[in-house]
């Protein structure tokens, strides 16, 4: 295990700004993360894990401890029962690659999940889900370290306490735990995912209304790169986190008095409705971009060297000598603009990494 001093977290992160971690490791093995779990502890250092940086912002001050970032490789087959294969990938493993991995076998599951940059480890922690698919539709378990006692713990579904773009890693337990590996329960063979309407009219204008699970990743990517969220590590500017706030899951009475505001801002016929899709639990999530471009900021809206990207509303974008603060300071003008316009305040999907951040990003 080697620690490094203050090295640069902005070229880990996809946004690209940000400023030094005090001391770094790479861990390739679960010993090397249990020696630098212990390291940073007997010098009473706060610690804190970074993976592919794609859904983080480095503030510009840096973080004052030490940053881990976990190298775990490999993923493996099995094969419980006659019509599900286990997929179990460790946490350092690019997301997409597994993505591309399970199609390429012929494994339902995650198929619209495809193009989602970061790593295998991040995406039980925030439930990552697009295009009706959500990680927690096919996760089995979690083989994590408890930074508690540096044990070795493996949780069932249950025990994860998976919710909307949210997880007991993300919150009550944040930053105790550090995923080690996922295990994913997918179908052999089975019928792709398509729920969610923009997926199906595009297949359907593709002349592909029943889609193999290549069509459909296909179809994804095209989908993310039309909308500037599928991440370019060649592409210099601007960068972005793909999407900054989360859509909000509203209740019937809360997205009622959404449309009424709406109407009388004008952004609504008077027959039209608030775009929405249903929820398993009755809820209805609303396109935050929506929300963004009716409170004024449009696609390609500028703020010097930060703005929207000009292919959605929903991701900010730095340009070249961009700080942290430019961006966090023009994600609050939008939260801000929002709440004036629609009552509703917007969550960021995007994680701060400071000198207060306690979570495993």
């Amino acid at each position: 295990m080697e620690i490094s001093n203050d090295v640069p977290l902005a070229p880990m992160t996809t946004m690209g700004v940000g400023g030094l971690a005090r001391h770094f490791v790479k861990a390739a093995t679960v010993e090397d993360l249990r020696a630098a779990i212990r390291w940073g502890r007997s010098r009473a250092m706060p610690f804190v894990v970074l993976g592919g940086g794609s859904n983080v912002i480095v503030e510009d001050s840096g973080f004052p401890g030490l940053v881990v970032q976990p190298a775990l490789r490999g993923r493996r087959l099995d094969f419980p029962a006659s019509a599900s294969v286990e997929v179990t990938a460790s946490a350092g493993e690019s997301w997409d690659d597994l993505v591309a991995f399970a199609v390429g076998n012929g494994l339902q599951g995650i198929e619209c999940l495809s193009g989602i940059p970061g790593s295998v480890g991040a995406a039980p922690l925030q439930n990552v889900g697009a295009y009706g698919q959500e990680v927690g539709d096919v996760l089995a378990s979690v083989e994590v370290l408890d930074t508690h006692d540096d044990v070795v713990r493996h949780m069932e579904h249950d025990e994860c306490r998976l919710g909307y773009r949210s997880s007991r890693f993300k919150s009550a337990d944040a930053g105790r735990f550090v995923v080690l590996a996922v295990r994913l329960r997918l179908a052999r063979c089975g019928t792709p995912t398509v729920r969610y309407d923009e997926l199906a009219r595009r297949l359907a204008q593709a002349g592909t209304p029943s889609p193999s699970l290549a069509q459909v990743r296909h179809c994804v990517l095209d989908l993310r790169e039309r909308k500037g969220m599928v991440w370019d590590p060649a592409k210099r500017e601007p960068r972005s986190v793909g999407s900054f706030f989360v859509n909000p899951a509203l209740a019937q009475g809360d997205l009622q008095a959404l449309e009424e505001r709406a109407h009388q801002r004008g952004l609504l016929g008077r027959q039209d409705r608030v775009p929405a899709f249903k929820m398993p639990d009755g809820r209805s999530k609303v396109p935050a971009a929506w929300l963004i471009e009716g409170a004024g900021y449009h696609r390609g809206h500028t703020r010097e060297r930060v703005g929207l990207s000009p292919q959605h509303a929903l991701a900010i974008v730095a340009r070249d000598a961009a700080t942290a603060l430019d961006v966090l300071s023009f994600a609050q003008e939008i939260e801000t603009a929002v709440l004036d316009a629609f009552g509703l305040q917007l969550v960021r999907e995007a994680v701060t990494l400071g000198a207060a951040t306690t979570l495993a990003v």
